[in-house]
């Protein structure tokens, strides 16, 4: 068998996730979402299978490169490859476990564009998805075989079964400028004044949302 790109969506509820603020050692606090990444023991929306064996062995290889120092990076969004694309990175994976079938993980927002769009949509209380992405081998009955998890994304619309349907990102990038917003945070990187700017803007296109 050949190996695949893979790419499993949870929504905010079948994920779990829990959100925390923790002390970040400077003063200030980070936010990190807790939940399920991956369902293991479970057909899947895509109609495949994980075992919790394979899932514990990719969240041990995970752990391992994060304890070497490799930092395991996630965006908005997931591309189709396995690229990490820089401009698009929101938040790190500090660790994941495992509980029952499931592989759990923790992902902390950094303060990029995208890392700032996330805690602004979570903080008004949007709820978004995660996305595995990685790699493995389908056999014919959806078995997947020499799982490797390349990183966990966080999504506005999951494909799972019993996910919300509203595409929330597609609103936030097409109403009331908010697509405009996207390209001015992209181009202010580094401006603490402009990313305030753009925080109150993104809070109002969310309201014009409700």
């Amino acid at each position: 068998m050949k190996k695949t790109n893979l790419s499993e969506h949870l929504s905010y509820d079948q994920a779990k996730i829990v959100l925390e603020s923790e002390e970040d050692g400077r003063g200030g606090k980070s936010l990190h979402l807790n939940g399920i990444c991956i369902q293991g023991d479970i057909r899947n929306a895509n109609q495949r299978v994980y075992s919790s064996q394979e899932i514990g062995r990719a969240v041990k290889t995970l752990n391992e490169q994060i304890a070497g120092g490799y930092s395991v990076l996630g965006e908005v969004d997931h591309p189709q490859d396995l690229r990490i694309n820089l401009d698009r990175v929101s938040h790190m994976i500090t660790k994941m476990w495992m509980d029952g079938p499931n592989g759990y993980g923790k992902l902390k927002l950094i303060p990029t564009p995208m890392g700032q769009l996330v805690q602004t949509m979570l903080e008004s209380g949007v709820k978004l998805g995660v996305s595995s992405r990685g790699s493995g081998e389908v056999d014919g009955s959806g078995n997947v075989q020499g799982f490797e998890i390349i990183t966990v994304d966080v999504v506005a619309q999951p494909s799972a079964p019993g996910a919300y349907p509203t595409p929330v990102y597609e609103h936030l990038m097409n109403n009331n400028g908010g697509y405009q917003a996207f390209r001015v945070a992209q181009e202010v990187k580094g401006d603490p004044k402009a990313q305030k700017y753009i925080a109150e803007s993104l809070m109002k296109i969310i309201k014009g949302l409700k």
